[in-house]
C-alpha cells in the first residue's frame, strides 16, 4: 500500500466559525498527504466544500453561553446522538476534534469507548475555567495540538501529551487588496479614517455587542466611516437589517474582515478569534464583550485568568484595553478608542506590542529540531494526526512523510 492509495477514514467535529475554517484547511492538508482520505462528521459549509460528508451541520448547533446552551439543549442532544450513531456505524481510523468543547469533550469519551484515537486541535479554554475537565481530557484524548504557547506547558504539567503547533492565522499572508480598491468595491470614502466594528460571528453576539458599538460610532461622529464585516456564519440580509439601526453615522456592511483590519485606523473587536487576527495584522483595537447575566455571574465565580483578551494573555500583561460586560459602554469604548485613532505615539506603542505577540504564535525552526524546515500550524497538525492512526490501519503511510515530533 502506498501513501497515494491509502484511504484513512477520518471523523472531524468543528461547530464554530473559526474552528470550521481550520477544519477546512486541515482537510486540504491531510488530503495532500493522503489523497484518498475520507472525511465525515460535524462541520460548516467551508468543510463541506472541501469534502466533509456532514452528519450534522455546524450552523444547527453553534450556540453560546450557559443560558443559550440550556435553551437549545434538546436540539443539541438530538444532533449529538446522530454523531454518536455515525461513529458506531462507520468506525473511523482517527477523530480530530476542533475546539467546541460542549460537544467535543463528550464525543471524546464516546470515541475512547470505541477505541478510536482522538486528536484535539485548538484547545478549549480549560485553563481559564472548568479545570475539572482535565481528568476527562487525560483519559480520552491521545494528543492535544494547541495554538497558544502557554497551553503546551499547562497540559504537560497535568500529564497530558500536548504540542504547540503554532496558530493557523499566523501563517496567513496579509490581504493584498489596496485601500483604494477596497473603497471602490464597498462604496467607501478612502480619504476618511475607517473604524472596524467586529461584534462576533453569531447572531446572539451581534444583538449583544452591536448596540453599544453603534452608540460608540455616534459619539465619535461622522468624520469616520464604520465598517461592519459579515461573518461566514451569518446572512447578509440579517446584518444589513442590524446596520440600518445605526443612527447618524455611516455603517457599511462589507465581506472581508481581514481587509477591514488591514485598512481600518483602529477597531472595536469582540473577544474571540478576531482579536488574534487584529493582532497579527497589526490593527490597534479595543476588546469588548457581553454575555447573558447568568453566564457572566457564573464566569465571575469560576474564571481564574488575569485577562479576558487572548492577546493580553499571551503577552502576560494588558496591552489592549478590555471592556467586558458592564464596562462595555459606548462612552468607555470611545474613551479608549480615541487615542488609537488620533495619537500616533499610542498607536505605535500598541502596534509594537502586537508584533511581539504575533511572533509568539509561530513555531520556530529551532523548536522543530534537526534543522527542520518551516512548517505551518496546519501542516504540523495534519502530520501528527496521521502519525497517530494505529499502525494496523496504515501499514506504510509513515514512509510518505517525516513526523515533526516522536509519537508516543
Amino acid at each position: 500500500m502506498t501513501a497515494s492509495s491509502y484511504s484513512p477514514k477520518i471523523f472531524l467535529s468543528a461547530g464554530e466559525a473559526s474552528g470550521e475554517q481550520y477544519g477546512a484547511l486541515l482537510m486540504t492538508e491531510i488530503r495532500r498527504l493522503a489523497p484518498q482520505a475520507e472525511f465525515f462528521g460535524l462541520g460548516g459549509t467551508r468543510m463541506a466544500s472541501v469534502g466533509l460528508r456532514r452528519v450534522v451541520r455546524a450552523e444547527d448547533v453553534a450556540v453560546m453561553g450557559i443560558t443559550e446552551v440550556i435553551l437549545h439543549m434538546p436540539h443539541i442532544y438530538g444532533e449529538y446522538r446522530k454523531l454518536k450513531a455515525s461513529l458506531r456505524a462507520e468506525r473511523p481510523d482517527i477523530a480530530i476534534l476542533i475546539d467546541f468543547p460542549d460537544v467535543n469533550l463528550s464525543l471524546a469519551a464516546e470515541l475512547r469507548r470505541l477505541q478510536i484515537p482522538v486528536v484535539y486541535f485548538v484547545s478549549p479554554q480549560i485553563w481559564a475555567w472548568k479545570k475539572w475537565r482535565l481528568r476527562g481530557v487525560k483519559r480520552n484524548v491521545a494528543r492535544m495540538l494547541v495554538i497558544f504557547p502557554f497551553e503546551e506547558e499547562f497540559y504537560q504539567a497535568h500529564g497530558i501529551a500536548a504540542d504547540f503547533v503554532g496558530h493557523p492565522l499566523a501563517d496567513l499572508d496579509r490581504p493584498t487588496v489596496t485601500r483604494e480598491a477596497f473603497a471602490r468595491e464597498n462604496g467607501l470614502d478612502a480619504s476618511k479614517f475607517w473604524v472596524g466594528l467586529l461584534p462576533g460571528s453569531r447572531m446572539r453576539e451581534l444583538l449583544a455587542n452591536l448596540p453599544p458599538m453603534f452608540e460608540t460610532a455616534r459619539l465619535l461622529g461622522p468624520e469616520f466611516e464604520y465598517l461592519l464585516p459579515v461573518a461566514p456564519t451569518l446572512q447578509d440580509a440579517q446584518v444589513q437589517a442590524l446596520a440600518s439601526r445605526a443612527k447618524g453615522v455611516n455603517v457599511r456592511v462589507v465581506h472581508d474582515a481581514r481587509a477591514v483590519l488591514l485598512h481600518a485606523r483602529a477597531s472595536v473587536v469582540a473577544s474571540g478569534t478576531a482579536t488574534v487576527e487584529a493582532a497579527l495584522i497589526g490593527n490597534p483595537f479595543v476588546v469588548v464583550y457581553r454575555v447573558s447575566r447568568i453566564t457572566y455571574a457564573v464566569a465571575q465565580r469560576v474564571v481564574r485568568v488575569a485577562h479576558v483578551g487572548m492577546v493580553n494573555l499571551i503577552a502576560g500583561r494588558r496591552i489592549v484595553p478590555e471592556l467586558i460586560q458592564h464596562d462595555f459602554t459606548a462612552s468607555k469604548v470611545a474613551e479608549q478608542l480615541r487615542p488609537l485613532l488620533e495619537n500616533e505615539e499610542a498607536r505605535a506603542t500598541m502596534q509594537s506590542d502586537l508584533r511581539s505577540v504575533g511572533a509568539l504564535l509561530k513555531v520556530s525552526n529551532d523548536e522543530l529540531g534537526n534543522g527542520g524546515s518551516k512548517q505551518s500550524a496546519i501542516e504540523l497538525a495534519a502530520r501528527i494526526a496521521l502519525q497517530l492512526i494505529p499502525a494496523a490501519q496504515q501499514p506504510r503511510l509513515q514512509s510518505a512523510f517525516v513526523s515533526p515530533w516522536p509519537v508516543e
